[in-house]
């Protein structure tokens, strides 16, 4: 989301930003994936060989890691604190302190790195979680205006966590800043 977003900040300057975030219940671990296939097959499961306490096949649960005093979950508050502390399937609602062009902002992404544009709607081109396994691309798209609110963008980014997190942003830093001779040469 930051990769996405840092182009437009720097031209319209973000004023508020809506997330919601999207997640595979892979994340939570072999329990869940269990659970996910028993489901499917429509075996009946106990509580304990369960991940989540509902069903996750044929349902979206709004209910990432565990909970904390505030009534967040821990996932919810760490996407709010790397957000802030930065400027990771996202349906992303963005409003800028300067009005925009959607020609422009497909524009600017398209010219930043580690960022790739898919958005024709017409033709069913849009970024999906299929799109972006295995690959360190950030994907954009159903890029458009909020009709409700002024200045304000609707997107949709998706990438593979397992690929384009700390580790790989760590090194494209390092490989950035040694091609721009802002530090001495690196070997990864």
């Amino acid at each position: 989301m930051v990769m996405a977003l840092a182009p437009l900040h720097r031209a319209y300057g973000i004023d508020r930003i809506v997330v919601s975030t999207y997640q595979s219940i892979t994340g939570t671990g072999v329990k869940a994936v269990r659970q996910y296939e028993m489901e499917r097959k429509e075996f009946k499961l106990d509580q304990e060989q369960m991940a989540y306490p509902h069903a996750i096949f044929n349902n979206c649960i709004p209910h990432c890691d565990s909970f904390l005093e505030n009534d967040y979950t821990k996932e919810e508050m760490k996407l709010v604190h790397e957000t802030r502390k930065i400027l990771g399937n996202l349906s992303v609602n963005v409003s800028f302190k300067r009005d925009f062009e959607i020609k422009e902002v497909r524009s600017l992404l398209e010219k930043t790195p580690g960022v790739t544009v898919v958005d024709d709607p017409a033709s069913c081109q849009y970024p999906m979680p299929l799109m972006s396994q295995n690959r360190d691309e950030v994907f954009v798209g159903r890029l458009r205006r909020d009709e409700s609110n002024p200045n304000t963008l609707n997107c949709w980014i998706v990438s593979d966590n397992l690929r384009k997190g700390a580790a790989t942003n760590a090194v494209q830093i390092a490989e950035y800043l040694a091609s721009h001779q802002l530090v001495g040469t690196i070997h990864v």
